[in-house]
C-alpha cells in the first residue's frame, strides 16, 4: 500500500487493539510448520508487530523484518517488541527496498483485500523470495462473515463497507479471490485453506462488538462513510447500538473466515 492508497480502517485505538490481539497461533497458523530455525522472514503489512515478534521468536537462528507503511506504528512497534533477530521498517509493499531473492518466507496477513493492485504486491512479494521459498498470505472476505442473532442493522454495517472499500479501491471479499491473485502474480504451486475467527463467550463478544461499536463511530471508518455520503450520524450510532446488542446477547456468536494461500517460488 502507497501512502497515496487509503486504508478504509485507519489507526484508530479501536483498529490497533484488534490488531494487538493477532498472533502467530491465531493468524498464521498455516505456516508455523514451515519455518526453520534459521530462516529469513518478511512480514508485509506488520502492523504494531505482535505476529512478528511471534514469528521472530520461531525462527531463533534466523531473522524476521517487518515492514508497515505507517511510520507511526512501525515506531511503535519497534518500541514495544525488542529482539536480537527483529527489525521494523516503513516500506511500500509495490517497491519494497530489497534484494532480490532474500527471504525464505514472505508473509502477509489481512494486506491484500486493502490494495488496490494485489497482484502487483504479490509478483514484488515473490521478487523477495529465494527460489524455493515460500509465499504465504492470509485474508478475511467480508462476504463470508456470518453472525446471529440477526440484526438489520448489522446487515447494512457490512453493505456500507463493501461499498465504501470499493470506492477506496479495495476488495472487502479479499479471501475468496487469494488464489487467483496468487497464480495472476506468477506463483504455480498453491496450497490453499481456511479458518477463522469465532468470537461467543461473553468476554469475546464483548471484546469484538466494543471494538466494532467504536470502529463505526470513532475510526477514520466512521469519517470516510460520513464523507463519502454512504451513512449519516444516526446510521452510524445505529451500527455501534447493534454490535452493543449483539455483544449483550448469550446467543451471540460472530464468525469471520479466512482464506490462506501457500505457494512456492
Amino acid at each position: 500500500m502507497t501512502s497515496s492508497e487509503v486504508y478504509t480502517h485507519g489507526h484508530h485505538e479501536s483498529v490497533l487493539r484488534s490488531h494487538r490481539w493477532r498472533t502467530a497461533e491465531n493468524s498464521a497458523a498455516f505456516v508455523l510448520a514451515h519455518l526453520s530455525p534459521a530462516a529469513r522472514v518478511l512480514d508485509l503489512g506488520c502492523g504494531p508487530g505482535t505476529i512478528t515478534a511471534d514469528l521472530a521468536r520461531r525462527v531463533p537462528e534466523g531473522e524476521v523484518l517487518g515492514i508497515d507503511r505507517g511510520a507511526a506504528v512501525v515506531e511503535a512497534a519497534r518500541a514495544e517488541h525488542v529482539a536480537a533477530n527483529l527489525t521494523f521498517r516503513v516500506g511500500d509493499v509495490y517497491a519494497l527496498d530489497l534484494p532480490d531473492a532474500s527471504f525464505d518466507v514472505v508473509y502477509a496477513h489481512q494486506v491484500l483485500q486493502h490494495l488496490t493492485r494485489p497482484v502487483v504486491a504479490i509478483a514484488e512479494m515473490r521478487r523477495v523470495l529465494r527460489p524455493g521459498g515460500l509465499l504465504a498470505v492470509r485474508d478475511a472476505d467480508y462476504g463470508g462473515f456470518l453472525w446471529a442473532p440477526a440484526d438489520p442493522a448489522l446487515d447494512r454495517w457490512n453493505a456500507a463497507y463493501h461499498r465504501l472499500a470499493r470506492l477506496n479501491g479495495a476488495e472487502p471479499d479479499g479471501g475468496r479471490h487469494l488464489p487467483g491473485w496468487v497464480r495472476a502474480a506468477g506463483f504455480a504451486d498453491l496450497e490453499v485453506s481456511a479458518s477463522t475467527w469465532t468470537y461467543a463467550s461473553a468476554r469475546e463478544r464483548r471484546w469484538w462488538g466494543g471494538l466494532w461499536a467504536e470502529r463505526v463511530t470513532e475510526s477514520d471508518l466512521a469519517t470516510q462513510l460520513l464523507e463519502r455520503g454512504l451513512c449519516d450520524e444516526a446510521e452510524l450510532e445505529a451500527f455501534a447500538e447493534a454490535f452493543a446488542r449483539w455483544a449483550a446477547s448469550p446467543d451471540g456468536v460472530f464468525v469471520v473466515p479466512h482464506v490462506e494461500v501457500l505457494a512456492r517460488r
